[in-house]
């Protein structure tokens, strides 16, 4: 009971529900098609949350349910490519309004955490979500592996918007 009660303490810290107030807010793409965007993303580089430690083959799935909201599985192997696989299932929730590029992400009962769509490629390739605290950034990709070019075209749309790339984490990936 203690290691659960830890756990939800230890999400409901880092998603806290403030926006940092010396930044402008990010903006998000103009419109996502739900239907498009969903199914399977490798995540390439973020900067990560606590529960992303040391991941080996990220992947988070998206799946519309009926009610609107998104089925999210989000897992990796952790420590290598043969370590324990950790499978975590928040819920997304698409904000009325946003154009569906704005969701918030529930871990834990009632907490909701921002979850910005702020790049998405024409041909839905290629996504960065961010959070206007400029706290976790995941830029992530259809494919398990970028090219040099796209990658640092990504990581410049990341810098512009406020991140220290610095602390950007590139993800291994096996197919």
């Amino acid at each position: 009971m203690l290691k659960i009660l830890f756990k939800v303490i230890s999400i409901m810290s880092i998603f806290g529900l403030t926006a940092c107030q010396n930044l402008p807010p990010i903006k998000t793409v103009g419109q996502v098609n739900l239907e498009r965007f969903m199914g399977d993303w490798y995540v390439i580089a973020a900067i990560p949350t606590f529960i992303e430690k040391d991941p080996y083959n990220p992947v988070e799935r998206y799946q519309q349910n009926t009610d609107g909201s998104i089925a999210t599985t989000f897992t990796f192997y952790q420590g290598s490519f043969d370590g324990p696989l950790k499978t975590y299932h928040p819920t997304g929730f698409v904000v009325e309004g946003s154009n569906n590029a704005e969701w918030k992400m529930q871990f834990v009962w009632p907490f909701k955490s921002e979850y910005l769509i702020a790049y998405l490629s024409e041909d839905y390739q290629h996504t960065v979500i961010a959070r206007n605290k400029r706290d976790y950034v995941w830029l992530m990709s259809r494919q398990p592996h970028l090219d040099t070019e796209t990658y640092n075209t990504l990581v410049s749309k990341i810098k512009d918007m406020g991140y220290d790339t610095s602390k950007l984490q590139v993800f291994p990936h096996q197919k």
